[in-house]
C-alpha cells in the first residue's frame, strides 16, 4: 500500500510540474501579441513598498521597440549580454567564465578564513574578511524568464526552471521581442520600470531621445539599479558609462 501511495504522490506530482510548464508556455506565447501586464519581481516589490513605505511610488510606462533609444538597446546588449544577438538564451561560455570566477572567489574567501584561525593571514585579511561575490552568467533572456514568472531565491530547482523558461522564451518569441519586453520590464530604480519610466525619472526625456552617454549610464546602472540611483555622483558609473557608450557600435541589434 506505501508503494502504491508514493507512486499515486509521485504521479500527481509529475502531473502538477508538467501543467505548471504548460501554463508558463501559454503565457509565454500570449506575449507574441500582448504586452505583459506585470512581472513577478515586479509585483514582489510592489508588496515590499506597500509594506515598508505605506505607499507605492510606482513608475512604469511601456512603450513600443521602435519608441526606445536604438542607444539604449545597444547599451544594454553591449553592457550585459553582448552575445544577445546569435545565442539560443544561454551563454554558455559565459556561464562557464562565471563559475570559474566564483569558484576561484570561494576559494580565496576560503584560504583567508583557514589562515584567520591559524594566525596566518595577511593584516587586510585579518581586517576584512569579506564574503566573496557571486558572479552570474545570465543573459537578457534567463534575466527576463527570472523577473517574469520567479522569486529572488538562489536554488538549483529555481535555476532549473529559469533554463526551461529561458528555452521557452527563445522558441516562441523573436530575439526582438524579447528585448522589447526586457526593456520595458527592467528595474531602474526604486519603483522605477521600463526604459521610458528611467528616461523620464533620471533625464527629463522621452526613451526614443536618450543620447549614447545617458543610454549607457542607465546600462551601466541595470545590476544595482537602487544602490547606483541613490550615487548619481559615482566615478565607476561615469567611467563604466564611458566605455560602454565606445563599444555601442559593436553591439548586434535584432
Amino acid at each position: 500500500m506505501k508503494i502504491k501511495s508514493l507512486l499515486r504522490w509521485a504521479g500527481l506530482l509529475l502531473l502538477a510540474l508538467v501543467a505548471l510548464q504548460l501554463f508558463f508556455v501559454f503565457r509565454i506565447a500570449v506575449m507574441t501579441a500582448a504586452d505583459p501586464q506585470s512581472t513577478a519581481f515586479q509585483r514582489s516589490e510592489a508588496w515590499r513598498l506597500q509594506v515598508e513605505k505605506g505607499r507605492l511610488p510606482w513608475r512604469q510606462q511601456w512603450v513600443s521597440y521602435e519608441r526606445i533609444s536604438d542607444s539604449l538597446k545597444q547599451a544594454v546588449i553591449a553592457s550585459e549580454d553582448d552575445g544577445f544577438s546569435n545565442h539560443e538564451g544561454v551563454d554558455w561560455d559565459a556561464l562557464e567564465k562565471a563559475w570559474q570566477k566564483n569558484a576561484r572567489a570561494q576559494a580565496q574567501a576560503e584560504r583567508a578564513q583557514a589562515g584567520k584561525r591559524t594566525g596566518a593571514a595577511s593584516a587586510s585579511e585579518r581586517k576584512s574578511p569579506r564574503t566573496p561575490k557571486v558572479v552570474g552568467g545570465s543573459t537578457i533572456t534567463q534575466q527576463l524568464a527570472k523577473n517574469l514568472f520567479l522569486s529572488g531565491e538562489r536554488t538549483l530547482l529555481r535555476k532549473g526552471q529559469e533554463f526551461v523558461l529561458t528555452l521557452a522564451l527563445e522558441t516562441l518569441l523573436s530575439k526582438r521581442r524579447i528585448l522589447e519586453i526586457y526593456l520595458n520590464s527592467v528595474e531602474w530604480g526604486e519603483g522605477v520600470f521600463g526604459a521610458e519610466a528611467a528616461a523620464q525619472h533620471y533625464f527629463r526625456k522621452p526613451a526614443s531621445q536618450l543620447s549614447a552617454y545617458e543610454a549607457a549610464r542607465l546600462a551601466v546602472m541595470l545590476p544595482r539599479p537602487k544602490y547606483f540611483e541613490k550615487l548619481p555622483n559615482s566615478s565607476y558609473l561615469a567611467e563604466r558609462a564611458g566605455v560602454i557608450a565606445a563599444r555601442l557600435g559593436g553591439a548586434e541589434l535584432p
